[in-house]
């Protein structure tokens, strides 16, 4: 059975995503390190990281991922400017990453935009990723996002995730599957044979063992749409026999499952998101594909 868990606040001080996680009962977690909306990403000072680590032991929740800022983009193959800012800004949050302990922090491949040489596109992204795992050495992991397609955005197929892979050569690239952005992008079909053709074909492309994470989320839009817009769980065009079918499945079934979904409430994962998934997990885990 996959660990069930979901991104969390940590408003008010990086620790406090522990307590946030447990009150609605996630197993598992995804925090910003710093503001999403903001190129600045101060390093947390060494009172906050006692106090997280503390905290993060006595929760015995994880693993904790972190997720890097919407501004940046490596793939711009036009825009000298944002792409240096963009390699700064990821190399500061995969620094609260290693700072924290965190397994890894989870970024937006990028785009080109307009101008469509998407060769070119990778070429950038893999030597951002170089750039940036040079600058902070050690274990935590940076993490690419699979993308929901359209608009230039890069790393919607399997094949250019693993064209980037082979380029940055690096054991700690690795990748996390977003279930929404894998529907609108139109590469993975909820059926049991769809879910296992996906498999076989990130396997291919660039290895399944580099997988170490899944945003769990439903659709707002349908399937191949290239629409990024996530849904609560079983209220969207996947729906509950989508994710049904996902646990069923061993591959994404021994991996951690973190919601991005708008909350029944419309305040962000919720508890009700996590129960759904935990009961469509005891039910369907146990039966492999």
């Amino acid at each position: 059975m996959p660990k069930i868990g979901a991104h969390v606040s940590a408003a008010g001080g990086l620790y406090n995503c522990f307590d946030n996680a447990k009150r609605i009962g996630a197993e598992c977690l995804q925090i910003f390190g710093a503001s999403p909306k903001q190129w600045q990403a101060p390093l947390p000072s060494a009172e906050v990281i006692k106090e997280y680590k503390k905290r993060e032991e006595a929760s015995k929740l994880g693993p904790v991922f972190l997720h890097a800022l919407y501004l940046a983009n490596i793939g711009t193959i036009d825009n000298n400017r944002l792409w240096h800012g963009s390699v700064r800004a990821l190399t500061d949050h995969l620094k609260i990453a290693d700072l924290l302990g965190a397994q890894g922090l989870i970024f937006h491949i990028g785009s080109v935009k307009n101008s469509g040489n998407r060769e070119r596109g990778i070429e950038q992204v893999a030597k951002g990723m170089k750039k940036i795992l040079s600058a902070v050495p050690g274990k935590t992991q940076l993490i690419m996002e699979n993308a929901a397609g359209g608009g230039g955005k890069l790393g919607a197929t399997a094949d250019e995730v693993g064209a980037i892979m082979k380029l940055v050569r690096d054991p700690r690239a690795k990748v996390c599957i977003d279930t929404q952005h894998a529907f609108a992008a139109g590469v993975l079909n909820y059926t049991p044979a769809g879910i296992a053709s996906f498999v076989k074909q990130c396997d291919q492309a660039f290895g399944w063992k580099n997988v170490v994470a899944v945003h769990a989320n439903d659709s707002k839009g349908e399937a191949g749409s290239n629409f990024d817009r996530h849904e609560n769980i079983g209220e969207g065009k996947i729906g509950l026999a989508g994710f049904q079918n996902l646990v069923k499945n061993k591959n994404f079934a021994k991996l951690p499952w973190i919601l991005e979904v708008p909350g029944f409430a419309d305040e962000g994962p919720d508890k009700k998101n996590v129960v759904t998934l935990k009961r469509i997990a005891s039910k369907f885990a146990l039966h492999d594909t």
